[in-house]
């Protein structure tokens, strides 16, 4: 099992156990309307096909992705992942924490750790990530752990009917190892 533990949380490799905690706190309207992907209501039993193809991913060197778990229950509360672009050098970090467990400080340690997995691990030169303009909460994580905005691209995408704006942000490896020294 791969694992990291930190002061808050640990992150793990998805498991099948986790398909039940998946689908209760995704299918929390407030997680939905905060991500581009996470449908409301969240379909039963789609958590289960959710697994396998980020299990998929994960073979194929798509995707680095992990369960965020409280250290004490080792019950996940949330998910975060980088889809790599190995070619280029650059993953796009994306995660969603459980509403009950926000303001915890779980998706910017996780944050963090992906950053140090993905500059000292897998050797990435850039990790960038989006957020809707209308959810401080994901891009203060940004702000948090050194990621710089890079811009708003206005009406990128559409979630429920309505085209929406995204606050980019990203990081390059050397002002990652610069803010850490």
């Amino acid at each position: 099992m791969n694992m990291k533990v930190g002061n808050k949380i640990i992150l793990r490799s998805l498991e099948d156990k986790d398909a039940i905690h998946i689908e209760s706190l995704a299918g929390n309207y407030d997680i939905s309307k905060t991500t581009l992907s996470i449908p409301h209501p969240y379909p039963e039993g789609a958590a289960v096909t959710f697994i396998k193809c980020m299990r998929e991913a994960e073979k194929k060197g798509e995707v680095l992705i992990y369960a965020i778990a409280d250290p004490m229950e080792n019950e996940l509360v949330g998910i975060i992942n980088l889809n790599l672009s190995l070619h280029h050098k650059r993953g796009e970090l994306a995660y969603w924490v459980g509403k009950e467990h926000w303001g915890n400080g779980y998706a910017s340690e996780a944050a963090r750790e992906l950053l140090t997995i993905g500059f000292e691990e897998k050797g990435l030169n850039r990790i960038f990530a989006a957020a809707f303009v209308d959810n401080p909460g994901s891009w203060m994580v940004m702000e948090k752990i050194g990621m710089k905005k890079e811009g708003t691209l206005r009406g990128h995408v559409y979630k429920g009917g309505e085209s929406v704006d995204l606050h980019y942000y990203g990081i390059l490896a050397e002002d990652y190892f610069r803010l850490k020294a």
